[in-house]
């Protein structure tokens, strides 16, 4: 019994570090070292559509600034995410906004994403633990739960990736009581200097009163690897580049 009981154990680590594994290609595959992304998002609801353009420039996990091109009435708008701390820009009434981590699960710009989804806050692989939950040929279903002290917005998140490419294939956000939120789709991968990214990506929010909801994300101009200025990364920059 005791070999046996060992056994598990060992065979239960071995799959976590599998886990793990597995999402930090994920992210790295992502991420990159840099990154720039042109992309347009369309905002469903049961009453309206619009369209918000996007362009966005990051370094690594801690640095990221995007700014909004369209609808007029929001262009110009900028954020900016360094290490933990986000802020916003508003040319409308020329402030800068510190965005608490509260707010980080707060709808962005009226759409399904978050502003945690906008500027990749958390990571899945320092904040969550990763088990294997199913493999199924290439596609490996993981489950993905916070680490006790980890700042994060889901109480739970179990993702199907395609570890042929390292790209997400489906995921399913649960809130802290174990209760589905949301789900999102991956689709249409294209590679970019070796990295296989997902070119569109759409949210459907699993709440009552939202079935005709959704959120699209098309990217239409990606480039990695290729540097990013510094002068992106600091809080000058929300004003000098929002014009």
């Amino acid at each position: 019994m005791r070999i046996l009981t060992l056994w598990l154990i060992g065979a239960m680590l071995l799959f976590a570090s599998e886990a793990e594994e597995i999402i930090k290609k994920v992210e790295d595959n992502f991420r990159g070292e840099n990154v720039y992304m042109k992309m347009k998002m369309v905002i469903t609801s049961e009453r309206s559509q619009r369209t918000v353009e996007v362009e966005s420039w990051a370094e690594g996990k801690k640095k990221s600034f995007m700014k909004i091109l369209y609808p007029p009435r929001d262009q110009g708008i900028t954020f900016l995410k360094l290490d933990q701390q986000l802020w916003q820009y508003v040319p409308k009434i020329e402030r800068i906004v510190k965005i608490p981590p509260s707010m980080m699960l707060q709808s962005w710009m009226g759409s399904d994403f978050t502003n945690d989804d906008m500027v990749k806050e958390s990571s899945i692989s320092d904040d969550y633990d990763a088990k294997i939950l199913k493999k199924e040929g290439s596609v490996v279903t993981i489950a993905l739960t916070p680490k006790p002290d980890a700042a994060v917005v889901w109480g739970k998140i179990v993702s199907e990736i395609d570890t042929g490419n390292d790209t997400q294939v489906h995921d399913v956000f649960y809130d802290d009581f174990g209760k589905e939120v949301r789900e999102m789709f991956y689709g249409e991968v294209k590679t970019f200097n070796g990295h296989h990214i997902p070119t569109v990506m759409r949210i459907k929010p699993l709440e009552k009163g939202k079935g005709k909801n959704e959120s699209r994300v098309i990217l239409s101009d990606v480039v990695y690897d290729q540097g990013v200025s510094d002068s992106y990364f600091t809080k000058q920059a929300l004003k000098r580049y929002s014009r």
